[in-house]
C-alpha cells in the first residue's frame, strides 16, 4: 500500500524490480562516507564499484521477494523522470520468533540468495559481512535506510520509518536498528521513538567499526 505525504507529494512503494537501479545509486551514494562501509572496504582503491552494484542488485531481488522492501518518490513532480526517480529507500526484516523452522519458499529463497551471491563471487570475487542479532519474540529490522544527499531533510526518512513502525504498533511488535553512526543519527532515531540499547564493536583484526544498537517500544493507541 502506498503512502503519501500530500505536503510533499512524497509517497512510499513497495520496490518493484525496475526501481532496483536507483535503490542501487541511493544506497551507494548515501554510505559512501559511512564508517561501516569504509570498515567493510578499507582499501578504497581495491573498491569495484561495479562489483558492489551486483551484490546489491542481488540483494534487492532477493528483498523484493522475502523482505519489506521500500522506495520513496516524489509522484508529483514536473517530469516523468523526476516522477520516477528512487528518492530513498528502506529495506526491513519482519518479525520471526527464534527456532521456527524455516519454510520451504523461505528456504528456497535463502539458498537462492546464497546461489547468487556465490555466482557472483566466482566472478568478482569474495567480499561482504552479515550480522544477525536475534529476539526470542521477533521484531521488525531495519537493515538499511537511505536517503539521496540532495533529497535530505524533506521527511523522506520519517516516511520510509513510519510504513513499518506503524505496522509494528498495530501489531504490538518492537523494531529494532544499528547505526553505524553515533551524530547525528541516533538523535534522528531518537526522534522517531528509537532508544539506544548497546554499543557493539565490530572487530576485524584490530579494525574496530562501532555500531549503535536501538530499540522501538511499540506505541499504544489512545483509543
Amino acid at each position: 500500500m502506498a503512502e503519501q505525504n500530500t505536503s510533499t507529494s512524497i509517497t512510499v512503494l513497495s520496490l518493484a524490480y525496475n526501481d532496483i537501479p536507483g535503490a542501487i545509486d541511493s544506497i551507494q551514494l548515501a554510505f559512501a562516507d559511512d564508517p561501516y562501509n569504509k570498515w567493510i572496504y578499507p582499501d578504497r582503491a581495491a573498491f569495484s564499484a561495479a562489483r558492489n552494484r551486483v551484490s546489491l542488485g542481488i540483494r534487492c531481488m532477493w528483498g523484493i521477494e522475502n523482505a519489506m522492501f521500500f522506495v520513496a518518490k516524489d509522484l508529483g513532480a514536473a517530469t516523468a523522470s523526476e516522477r520516477n526517480r528512487v528518492l530513498g529507500i528502506a529495506m526491513w526484516m519482519p518479525p520471526s520468533k527464534v527456532g521456527n523452522p524455516l519454510s520451504w519458499n523461505q528456504w528456497y529463497q535463502s539458498w537462492l540468495l546464497w546461489a547468487r551471491q556465490v555466482q557472483m563471487n566466482l566472478w568478482w570475487g569474495r567480499g561482504g559481512l552479515n550480522v544477525k542479532w536475534d529476539d526470542e519474540e521477533g521484531y521488525y529490522f531495519c537493515n538499511i535506510v537511505t536517503v539521496l544527499p540532495d533529497q535530505q531533510g524533506r521527511g523522506i526518512g520519517k516516511l520510509l520509518f513510519k510504513e513499518v513502525t506503524d505496522r509494528a504498533d498495530r501489531e504490538g511488535r518492537k523494531c529494532y536498528l544499528e547505526s553505524s553512526r553515533d551524530e547525528p543519527n541516533t538523535k534522528i532515531y531518537e526522534k522517531l521513538g528509537f532508544r539506544k540499547v548497546r554499543e557493539m564493536d565490530c572487530n576485524d583484526d584490530g579494525a574496530v567499526c562501532q555500531l549503535y544498537c536501538m530499540m522501538r517500544d511499540p506505541k499504544l493507541s489512545s483509543s
